[in-house]
Order: C-alpha cells, then structure tokens, then sequence
C-alpha cells in the first residue's frame, strides 16, 4: 500500500470515527409491520381478569440501533378496534362513558425524550392522549436488532380514572380497576 493510499485510509477512518462523515452501515427502522405488531392490557372486571387489546394503529417511528437516543416515535391509536369481551362490552367501552370513540376516534402517544440505558434497554418519556386528556408517559423499553428489523416491547400501567374512562356507575373501582397494565409489543422494518 501507498504512503498516500494509507494516509487516505487513516484520514478516512479519522473522520468516520470522529462523527464527520457517517457510517454508511446504521441501519434505520421506522416503518411499522402492523400485522407483528400489537398493544394489549389486562384489567380487572367484577374481579376477574379481562384482556383485550387494540388491533389497529399507526403513526411515525425513528430508530438507528447506534443512536437509540434520538429514537422518536407518534404512534395513532384507533379505538374503534377495541377488542375484549363481547359485543355488548366493546359498544359500551366506544360509548361516552368509556372512550366516547365518536367524538375521540383515536388515541396519541408522542415521545419527549428517550434515555439509553445500555443493554438493548431504553427508558421512553412523552405524552399519551386518550378521550382529549393529554398525560405523562414514561415507559421501560427493551428492543432487538433482528437483521433488517427491529423489535420493542415496553409495558406500562395506566390509571383509566386519570383518563376520564369509566363514568357514572363504571368508576367504581370494586368494579372495574383503576390500574390497567398495557403491553406494547412494536416490529419496525428497516427503510
């Protein structure tokens, strides 16, 4: 090799090391695979378990594995796909006292910040939206590079009071629980 070949080579890993010039290797991830994809909850009703889940959602997700901590993500929530129970119990939650889905169709989560915790773990801090009530978020992430996609899984507890769900006779918590745990379970292909 050259003395000007190897000083190329060295001024060249320089500048990718150093951050000037990207590494052509990061890989991006941002577009929902909708059918891997799911967000489900476990409640409490008349003291058995119910589970149930949201079978449509969308939204903008950005992630490099290099640079998790400039992941963003505004994930849309249609609560019209509610689904647990039967029939009768999935219309009485898109009605007013529930999720009042006419004049509230979908939900909104919008990341703030997100924090490496190293290890393939994140911590995920924004806003959840649901029924026009716009309340802190923050939410332990695991994630795995599974070649040319990425998977997180993340659970939450949500407290349906602070939300507004379950009016009149339905905020009695004996008999539908406050506490609502939430599994996120999110694939992104890469672009």
């Amino acid at each position: 090799m050259s003395r000007s070949s190897k000083a190329l080579a060295v001024l060249s890993a320089s500048l990718i090391l150093g951050g000037i010039i990207p590494a052509v290797n990061a890989a991006e991830f941002s577009a929902i695979d909708a059918a891997k994809s799911k967000i489900t909850f476990t409640t409490k009703l008349m003291g058995s378990n119910l589970n149930g889940g949201f079978s449509k959602f969308s939204g903008k997700v950005d992630f490099n594995p290099d640079q998790p901590e400039k992941a963003k993500a505004n994930l849309v929530i249609e609560i019209a796909s509610f689904n647990a129970g039967g029939d009768d119990l999935q219309e009485e939650a898109r009605g007013k006292d529930w999720f009042n889905t006419k004049s509230f169709p979908t939900a909104n989560f919008v990341s703030d910040s997100v924090k490496n915790l190293g290890n393939n773990r994140l911590e995920i801090a924004g806003k959840l939206s649901i029924k026009g009530k716009a309340m802190p978020l923050t939410m332990a992430v695991t994630y795995q590079v599974q070649g040319k996609r990425v998977i997180f899984d993340s659970s939450f507890q949500l407290l349906r009071l602070d939300y507004g769900l379950g009016a009149g006779n339905w905020a009695d918590t004996s008999a539908v629980a406050n506490e609502v745990p939430v599994k996120v379970h999110l694939v992104l292909n890469s672009n």
